[in-house]
């Protein structure tokens, strides 16, 4: 069974920077995309940012020219960079890999903006 395991969340204050870490227990070239969703109290889970097999790259409106998703191909490890935060951007982050239809999910880190 496929195993994400998220990493790296935690408290910042508003203009701050954290960066999430997503382990893939396969090797990531073996999946179509990687991405990052995010959920938010009260909320539906949204599409933050992927990254595919080519190395192409995804950003929702909302954080583009913020965040920055990158691969360790080595590591099977997927990162997401996250600059100038916002009380906004505060969530459940979630790793997911995609593979022929088929999404796997990892548990969640907390990323919460506050002052």
């Amino acid at each position: 069974q496929v195993q994400l395991v998220e990493s790296g969340g935690g408290l910042v204050q508003p203009g701050g920077s954290l960066s999430l870490s997503c382990r893939v227990s396969e090797n990531i070239f073996n999946f179509n995309d990687i991405a990052w969703y995010r959920q938010a109290p009260g909320k539906e889970r949204e599409f933050v940012a992927d990254i595919n097999v080519g190395g192409n790259k995804k950003y929702a409106g909302s954080v583009e020219g913020r965040f920055t998703i990158s691969r360790d191909n080595a590591e099977n490890t997927v990162y997401l960079q996250m600059n100038s935060l916002e009380p906004e951007d505060t969530a459940v982050y979630y790793c997911r890999a995609r593979i022929l239809g088929q999404n796997f999910w990892g548990q969640g880190t907390q990323v919460t903006v506050s002052s």
